[in-house]
């Protein structure tokens, strides 16, 4: 079961592309986290994921939000990523897919495809928005969205 309206942001911790420890809690009463699950580095879907983010980092980061993308790459899988496409937010590994299951994020295309799904929690950890959809083209559009509402 996944997340709904109002949940909290769930605790969790992994290891950023640098090998650094990052913490849900580093965002709580801080700041607007988005949160994008995403199957692997370095496959077209992904990528162009990436880079739509990255293309409008500076719209969610002039909205006080931060922007972070998970999946269960490595985090030297993640570094070679973020630097190939001048990535400047932070990816995480989780390679147990712990977090994943955390927030229920659900495999997709007959249980073998790892899901695609996006989340907004504003500054107090309030899950304001959340999008499924193994299309690319919509998270940024729909979580820039939320974060103006």
């Amino acid at each position: 079961m996944g997340l709904k309206i109002g949940d909290p942001l769930p605790k969790f911790e992994l290891k950023n592309q640098t090998g650094n420890t990052l913490r849900s809690s580093d965002f709580h009463g801080k700041k607007p986290v988005v949160i994008y699950f995403y199957p692997k580095d370095y496959t077209p879907g992904c990528t162009k994921q990436a880079c739509n983010f990255r293309d409008s980092y500076e719209d969610f980061t002039n909205l006080g939000a931060e922007v972070v993308g998970i999946s269960s790459d490595s985090a030297k899988m993640h570094r070679k990523f973020t630097s190939t496409y001048d990535l400047p937010f932070v990816l995480l590994s989780d390679p147990n897919k712990k977090t994943r299951k955390l927030f229920g994020v659900e495999n997709r295309i007959f249980n073998l495809l790892p899901g695609r799904e996006t989340f907004v929690f504003d500054k107090q950890g309030k899950l304001i928005m959340v999008f499924n959809n193994m299309n690319t083209s919509q998270h940024v559009k729909k979580a820039l969205q939320a974060l103006k509402q």
